[in-house]
Parts: C-alpha cells; sequence; structure tokens
C-alpha cells in the first residue's frame, strides 16, 4: 500500500482483520476453505495473489490449487519447509517464498561479517559489508578486483551520505559500506576479508 499497490487482505482471524484494516487497502473476514468467497472477492482479476498462510499448509495447497484453476495470473506463496514448496510448485505457484529459511541464511552471513546479504539465486549473491584493505586506497579498476577475488563492487557509501554507483575510477575509503556482487562462494570469501 506505502508503494502504491492496491492490496486485498483475505484472512480467516478477525483480530488479523482488524489489525490490517486501514493498513490494506482493503481485508476482509472469510471462513476457512470457502473458495466462493474467493471467487466473488473477484481475486482473479488481481495482478498477483500472494498466499501468506504459515501455520495451516493444506488450506495453502488448497488455496494455490483453487488460484491456478480459477486463473490467477500470478501466485506468490510462503513455504514452510522444501517439500511444501515443491507441493506449492506441483499446483501451480510461480513464485514460492521461504522467509524462515532465508532470514536464517542472512543472519549467518551477517555473523560471518557482512552487514547483509542478498541472494539473487544459488549460485549469485549481493553483500553489503564494510571496505577493506585490499580495495581502500585505490581505483577500483587498478585493484584488479574482479580479476583478484571474482566479484564487482556495485556501489559505495561513505558515512552517512548516499549510495554511489562504482565505477573503474571510484576509490574506497576505510570505513566505507560497499555493495558487492558475484557468484556466492567468491563474495562470501570476499567479505569474510580484512
Amino acid at each position: 500500500v506505502e508503494i502504491g499497490i492496491e492490496v486485498l487482505g483475505i484472512e480467516t482471524d478477525e483480530d488479523r482483520v482488524q489489525r490490517h484494516n486501514g493498513l490494506l487497502t482493503k481485508v476482509v473476514r472469510v471462513d476457512p476453505g470457502v473458495n466462493e468467497a474467493l471467487e466473488q472477492l473477484n481475486v482473479k482479476e488481481y495482478d498477483v495473489c500472494v498466499i501468506a498462510i504459515g501455520s495451516d499448509i493444506l488450506a495453502s495447497i488448497l488455496t494455490a490449487a483453487y488460484l491456478t484453476k480459477i486463473g490467477v495470473k500470478e501466485i506468490w506463496a510462503k513455504s514452510t519447509s522444501v517439500e511444501h514448496g515443491e507441493i506449492l510448485e506441483q499446483v501451480g505457484v510461480h513464485h514460492v517464498v521461504y522467509p524462515e529459511n532465508d532470514m536464517g541464511r542472512r543472519v549467518a552471513h551477517q555473523v560471518k561479517g557482512s552487514t547483509d546479504f542478498i541472494e539473487v539465486d544459488d549460485t549469485y549473491v549481493i553483500i553489503k559489508t564494510t571496505a577493506n584493505q585490499h580495495i581502500i586506497g585505490t581505483r577500483l579498476g587498478d585493484s584488479e578486483i574482479r580479476k583478484r577475488y571474482g566479484v564487482t563492487v556495485m556501489a559505495v557509501k561513505r558515512g552517512k551520505g548516499t549510495w554511489v554507483n562504482a565505477d573503474s575510477d571510484t576509490i574506497v575509503a576505510e570505513h566505507d559500506e560497499v555493495l558487492v556482487a558475484g557468484p556466492t562462494k567468491e563474495a562470501e570469501q570476499f567479505g569474510l576479508l580484512n
């Protein structure tokens, strides 16, 4: 809603409906498993449907199957396990999200030294980390960072300033934050350098 998207929330719990009233464009309470309510709410006309049911795997799967059956264009769903995710994909979910797993991986990388970690896919990541001695005080083009470490510095942030796109003439200073992109293993190793 904050970024200009209309959001319809469908919930079985009246307390949650009340908590989200005003936060979403519209929030309605429906009884579990009542597909007619989804049809009456015209959910297939929405660009994207997100299934955020986490506690009831059967309800999640049945909702996904029904949304696929009525022809929803794009379906996202929260999964609580790999098996749950596989079933969601089999019934037609386009994007399966594993929030607990994803957050666990991000925290693990933060503990290892990166201040943030975004997994683009299984083989490529973007990390936010503090600049290390291998790039401080040198033009990025002269540091041979891509050749030596297999990663690219995408952006630099100095102090409380804003992020600036990096190029070969960028000189990174001590305590700068950097966004580094590359294959997972190489980016993780670069994030551990000091």
